[in-house]
């Protein structure tokens, strides 16, 4: 086993400057993924770890009708947040959902935007082909079990799913994550940060080598909007999506005033169903309505033998998800 340096950061800057002058060094948080595919799976060859567990990156501040969320806040945290419990329903169940309590209390916010792909190809290194690990080897998903794998955004090169339940909601939500250099910081919008695999599997997100996420940013949502986070999965407890989706609707007498989609377990990137939002605003909120959105929604999907019970699955939810809010 190659060794890997350890370094704890005393502050922002010290932290960017430490990785950004290393090329193969990566920052260590909660360490609940990170460190399986450094560890365990060898999936990464980090040279230096650069542990920011102990910056002052903690906490939800909100700011009239926004809030801003630190990035070494725990999944726990945020969920008992009194403010996302009363006003963004979607993303605490979303996090109750998401993990068992034990991950959830050292699992964080940033670490959660930036995790990996699940894909059993990607993490097992006696694999060769992953384009996602080894640009240009090919995708042995495509042709070998593909159930937990991804119908948008989706294609010959890579099928790997995003696995995340709250940035079903955060992308939703339009949630923007705030990223900090040696340059200073930038706001990118989380439907913006995230790349779908086109023919390089290997680049998943716009973040810069040395970049790191100090926070999230978060509109909650107006009053009279209901909303949920629905996940359809094998098991209850301590399993991935099937599918699951994230709605937020407001209903005037009948008719829906505003819509927000998201979409977990079938897409390359957490997705957000902007045609569904199109063809609900203005229609009125019962059946006919949701199944023309889920048909939008999950429209031109690319399947594999293992995912093709996925494109029916994903407008179920849809559906299910739209009922639950506008009932």
């Amino acid at each position: 086993m190659s060794g890997i340096e350890y370094v704890r950061a005393a502050d922002p800057a010290s932290a960017v400057a430490l990785v950004s002058e290393e090329p193969d060094a990566a920052f260590l948080a909660g360490g609940t993924t990170e460190l399986d595919l450094a560890l365990k799976d060898r999936v990464v060859h980090p040279s230096r770890l650069v542990d920011i567990g102990r910056l002052p990156l903690r906490g939800v501040t909100r700011t009239g009708d926004h809030l801003r969320i630190a990035a070494l806040t725990t999944m726990e945290e945020l969920a008992a947040d009194q403010t996302v419990g009363a006003r963004l329903p979607l993303v605490r169940e979303a996090l109750l959902a998401g993990a068992s309590t034990q991950l959830r209390n050292m699992a964080t916010i940033g670490g959660n935007v930036l995790q990996r792909t699940r894909c059993r190809y990607f993490r097992d290194p006696d694999v060769a082909a992953c384009n996602k690990r080894t640009p240009g080897s090919g995708c042995a998903a495509v042709e070998g079990v593909a159930r937990m794998h991804a119908i948008l955004g989706a294609g010959p090169s890579c099928i790997a799913l995003h696995a995340s339940d709250l940035c079903v909601p955060l992308v939703a939500l339009d949630a923007v994550v705030v990223l900090r250099d040696a340059d200073g910081s930038r706001r990118v919008p989380l439907t913006e940060f995230y790349l779908t695999p086109g023919d390089r599997p290997d680049r998943e997100t716009v973040l810069r080598h040395g970049e790191l996420l100090t926070h999230v940013e978060l509109p909650l949502l107006p009053a009279g909007t209901r909303s949920g986070y629905l996940k359809v999965r094998d098991r209850s407890s301590y399993e991935f999506a099937l599918t699951s989706a994230a709605a937020a609707v407001r209903v005037d007498d009948g008719t829906i005033a505003t819509a927000k989609l998201g979409l977990g377990g079938v897409g390359t990137v957490p997705w957000r169903a902007y045609e569904a939002e199109r063809v609900l605003v203005g229609a009125p909120a019962n059946e006919r309505t949701f199944r023309a959105a889920a048909e939008a929604a999950i429209r031109d999907p690319f399947t594999v033998p293992g995912t093709e019970f996925k494109v029916e699955l994903a407008k179920r939810t849809i559906v299910r998800i739209l009922r639950t809010v506008t009932s």
